[in-house]
């Protein structure tokens, strides 16, 4: 948090926090550049990165400075730690969701990777449809089958959302990591994206943990290559 606001960078970035919680900078909107805020404050651009870079540690803006990668829907960014559903909304994207399994297996590979007791998980899979369109995804989330998230099969999601189902049991994604390929179609993911068997998608990865380093969610997307892409950005220069 903004503590005792002495610096310039720090009463910039108080000013822009309190444009940020209120509302008048939106979730998903994207702030002036750098230089448009220099003016604005009548500071140096170094002055200006330092209080984005208060945003960013305080969790405000996300900033893509340096080497990092997200993923695109139809080259717009999507902030895919909200959910897909979330993620897509956000960027005016419309998606039906069918709940393909939901059920208890155990994975003792998986289990003992992420440091678990008990190799019991709950299955989630899902097929995501843009309405009015074709099938764009099918995901497949494995979470911990603990406390209120093992009667899941009984009972469903919260608000059909994995991350809100996550966060009513105390599990808040904090941090993970993604991976990305691309693989051919098997006969029953064609047929379920209706698509020929052996197109190819993207496949994507991402394990999350809570802050206090608790496995939360593995979660793998094949994703429709027309309408996803995965973009890296980095600066400096590479060997």
């Amino acid at each position: 948090m903004i503590r005792g606001v002495n610096l310039k960078h720090e009463r910039i970035a108080s000013i822009l926090a309190r444009e940020i919680r209120s509302g008048r900078v939106g979730h998903g909107d994207q702030l002036p550049g750098e230089v448009e805020l220099a003016k604005r404050f009548a500071v140096s651009r170094n002055t200006v990165r330092s209080a984005l870079a208060v945003l960013n540690e305080d969790g405000l803006i996300t900033t893509r400075t340096g080497k990092g990668s997200f993923v695109l829907f139809d080259g717009r960014p999507l902030d895919d730690r909200l959910g897909w559903t979330h993620a897509l909304a956000a960027q005016g994207v419309e998606t039906q969701v069918r709940v393909l399994r939901l059920a208890l297996v155990q994975d003792p590979v998986l289990t003992e990777r992420v440091g678990l007791e008990s190799p019991d998980l709950i299955v989630i899979e899902r097929l995501r449809v843009i309405i009015g369109g074709e099938p764009i995804s099918i995901e497949r989330s494995r979470i911990p089958a603990i406390g209120e998230l093992r009667d899941l099969p009984s009972r469903g999601l919260l608000n059909d959302s994995i991350i809100a189902t996550l966060g009513h049991a105390g599990l808040h994604l904090d941090h993970g990591r993604q991976r990305l390929r691309g693989r051919p179609l098997d006969a029953e993911e064609a047929a379920l994206l209706q698509r020929p068997p052996g197109t190819w998608f993207l496949h994507t990865r991402r394990t999350s943990w809570t802050a206090d380093d608790r496995f939360a969610e593995q979660v793998d997307s094949l994703l429709d290559p027309q309408h996803f892409e995965l973009s890296h950005t980095y600066t400096g220069t590479t060997q």
